[in-house]
């Protein structure tokens, strides 16, 4: 499923997709194959966010964080490919996209739940796009307290 075209630099490529394989994200289970390749994208309008970053984790069960890896929106600038994560049919993976500069900080969370029956080789696409507008500040925001 995985190529090292860059042997000096440890990047590895999916062979189907041809996408960057985020260091660490393939084998993490030694009794399941990795069947399942996760693409990241960001949608073009938020490849300027300097401060913005992808959280994802994998939890093979419930109580078990397995892996956990921030991958900064800038490096999908400087990779045209973009990034993949292989995963097997087991678990959970969480992707959360944060932006810190506006002010309230942006986040948003995808979660994908990994069916045991899921065949090998099956492709699932996270396109993350930030809202182009700040939202308003909540009510319960402005109050004041100890007055």
């Amino acid at each position: 499923m995985t190529q090292n075209n860059i042997p000096d630099k440890q990047m590895y490529k999916s062979n189907s997709s041809g996408r960057n394989v985020v260091p660490g994200w393939m084998k993490m289970n030694k009794d399941k194959p990795d069947g399942i390749e996760i693409q990241l994208d960001i949608d073009a309008a938020d490849l300027k966010r300097q401060q913005a970053t992808l959280l994802i984790e994998y939890w093979p069960t419930p109580g078990d964080l397995g892996l956990q890896s921030l991958l900064p929106v800038r490096a999908f600038s400087t990779a045209p490919d973009s990034w993949c994560v292989f995963v097997p049919a087991q678990g959970q993976v969480l992707v959360r996209a944060i932006d810190t500069e506006p002010s309230p900080p942006l986040l948003s969370a995808h979660s994908i739940i990994l069916d045991p029956a899921t065949p090998p080789g099956t492709v699932v696409n996270v396109l993350v796009k930030f809202p182009t507008e700040t939202p308003a500040p909540s009510s319960i925001s402005n109050l004041m307290l100890n007055n």
